[in-house]
């Protein structure tokens, strides 16, 4: 089964209670799709030659998770404390080598 990663953006129209985390999180790893996740901290922006680009504020955490098609994927987005609070959740696949 394919993975995907959802990106959550930091652009919530209403405030997220810090508790809706856990019953979704439950509900994802009940499935056993759920490979883990994170609060995305602050951080840089390197490039080897040239000036790199800007560092990303917009994003806030992430979640890794298995579904059968980026369909199944947008599913999953039911209960996610930021898609229901009005954000934006980015979804990609992790193409496997």
């Amino acid at each position: 089964m394919p993975d995907f990663i959802m990106l959550m953006h930091k652009d919530a129209i209403v405030k997220i209670d810090p508790e809706t985390w856990a019953p979704y999180l439950a509900s994802l790893s009940k499935k056993g799709i759920f490979d883990g996740g994170s609060a995305i901290g602050r951080g840089e922006v390197f490039r080897k030659q040239e000036t790199p680009g800007e560092a990303s504020e917009h994003l806030g955490g992430y979640l890794r998770v298995q579904a059968k098609s980026l369909d199944d994927a947008r599913e999953l987005l039911a209960g996610n404390p930021i898609f229901e609070s009005g954000g934006t959740v980015e979804i990609r696949e992790l193409p496997r080598d």
